[in-house]
């Protein structure tokens, strides 16, 4: 495909989106913004908002490159591992109306603070945050190389993958500065429209150049007869499989950029509309997704890289190139709103939870202006990360989210048990971190198991047994888990 094309059409992109996001900028009264405005959007993000945003930060490169790659090489087994996240979403009807009333109640910006305030310790929130950054790093990453492999890929290599992901983090760092999170959600609901309507229909047109639904599955049988089976190829065994997608079950938990999203709905009725709009959405690009490897694998069965599947079809006769464009757009357009909403949470972290720790006194101003003073450094990080080209996004994404799986155990013990203590809370995140870094560094699989299955159980064993041996803040716990049952719809 013509380069020319590529840059025109990223360009057309990069106005429109800019448009829509100095439009987005919201003038308080008072002058300039506070922490929950900046970062929250002043707790009043309406339903619809919500779930296109939701659903762009969620369904990243990972998705259209990365999930489209893992069923190239491993069959309809991806389909299972994406349906378990699927079914883990269920996890925010029973957590997100709690979020939100405790955001609501006192005032809290970031996840870890949650956490720092419910066991009494400011020691936790610190550790949430830089565990958190630890692995979500890498998790920008490979959005970003999500985004040079599709440039490169669609263009034969006149575009380098460097300069894909150079783009990306320039386009990230832009929208976040120009109104922080409401910027970033209103271009978000402006990608996650471009991304399933463009995706859906070009994956119904490479599907009818294959001969139809029929032929593409009857042609899968005859040569791939082992994309149709579990475990498939070789790639998806029971202990992959589930290393694979028990992390991912928990990301709507573990991922602080996905549940600091929890506290900026308007309302709970704006929180159902966001959560009921993102499962139509992501049902309808799942099946995208998936299409897209299958489509992939019978045109192109000898790609070396199995992350080049996308990229390669859609620079392929099998897509008009004005089609092929819009997709390709679509996808830059979900790993950019994936990359910025990594960065705003982490910046709203470290700037809120360690920032404010080490100098005692800041106000809002000066933590907001560290905030912003830190997306700068956690860009070029991120982009340092990508440079290194790991194969596998899909694996890699996971990775990140097995390392970050291990503050379940103290977010749901936040809200339902008040035996909890803050060493019990410190011992599961940071030796469960520590185990998680150890055994990917190591490549050791105790049992032949991979660190997706033991991260969880490691934390929860810390977790619980140390909370035994420790004294729990009853006191604090009663008010927090009272303030969060009063929120609920059906004690309202």
């Amino acid at each position: 495909m013509s380069s020319t094309l590529v840059w025109t059409s990223v360009l057309v992109y990069v106005v429109v989106a800019l448009g829509v996001a100095w439009r987005s900028r919201e003038r308080r009264p008072g002058g300039t913004p506070d922490m929950a405005h900046y970062f929250l959007g002043g707790r009043r993000m309406g339903g619809m908002v919500s779930a296109l945003s939701y659903s762009a930060t969620t369904y990243s490169a990972f998705m259209m490159v990365g999930l489209a790659g893992l069923t190239y090489a491993g069959g309809v087994g991806a389909l299972g591992f994406e349906i378990v996240y699927f079914a883990g979403v269920s996890l925010v009807a029973i957590f997100g109306p709690r979020f939100w009333a405790v955001g609501k109640a006192f005032g809290f910006v970031t996840p870890s603070e949650m956490l720092g305030h419910r066991y009494a310790n400011r020691g936790v929130a610190v550790a949430t945050a830089l565990v958190s950054s630890l692995f979500l790093v890498p998790y920008a990453a490979v959005q970003l190389a999500g985004v040079g492999y599709l440039l490169s890929g669609m263009t034969d290599g006149a575009i380098g993958f460097t300069t894909g992901v150079a783009v990306a983090t320039v386009l990230a760092l832009v929208f976040t500065f120009i109104a922080g999170i409401r910027s970033v959600m209103w271009t978000d609901a402006l990608q996650a429209l471009l991304m399933i309507v463009a995706s859906t229909a070009v994956a119904l047109l490479v599907v009818a150049s294959l001969g139809g639904f029929e032929a593409l599955f009857a042609t899968l049988a005859d040569e791939h007869p082992e994309a149709l089976t579990v475990p498939g190829s070789g790639l998806f065994t029971p202990a992959t499989f589930l290393g694979l997608t028990i992390p991912w079950f928990f990301f709507s938990l573990s991922n602080p950029q996905v549940s600091q999203r929890l506290f900026m709905p308007a309302s709970l009725q704006a929180m159902r509309r966001m959560l009921l709009g993102f499962l139509c959405f992501g049902l309808v690009y799942t099946a995208v997704s998936v299409l897209w490897g299958f489509s992939a694998l019978i045109a192109f069965p000898d790609l070396e890289n199995s992350d080049l599947a996308t990229p390669t079809l859609l620079a392929s006769a099998h897509v008009p190139p004005v089609l092929g464009v819009l997709v390709m757009v679509g996808i830059l357009a979900a790993a950019v709103s994936t990359i910025d909403s990594i960065m705003l949470t982490l910046s709203s972290m470290l700037s809120r939870d360690v920032y404010a720790v080490a100098r005692k006194g800041s106000d809002e101003r000066r933590q907001l202006w560290v905030g912003k003073a830190v997306l700068p450094l956690i860009a070029l990080l991120a982009l340092a990360f990508a440079e290194l080209r790991l194969d596998l996004i899909a694996v890699l994404s996971v990775a990140a989210s097995t390392g970050l799986v291990v503050t379940v155990p103290a977010l749901v013990a936040a809200f339902f048990w008040r035996g909890g203590s803050a060493v019990g809370a410190l011992a599961s995140i940071l030796g469960g971190g520590v185990c998680v870094v150890a055994l990917y560094i190591t490549g050791a699989k105790p049992l032949g198991w991979p660190p997706g299955i033991w991260a969880l159980p490691v934390a929860c064993v810390l977790f619980v047994g140390v909370s035994l041996l420790s004294a729990s803040p009853r006191q604090t716990a009663e008010a927090f888990i009272a303030a969060a049952e009063r929120g609920l719809p059906w004690r309202r």
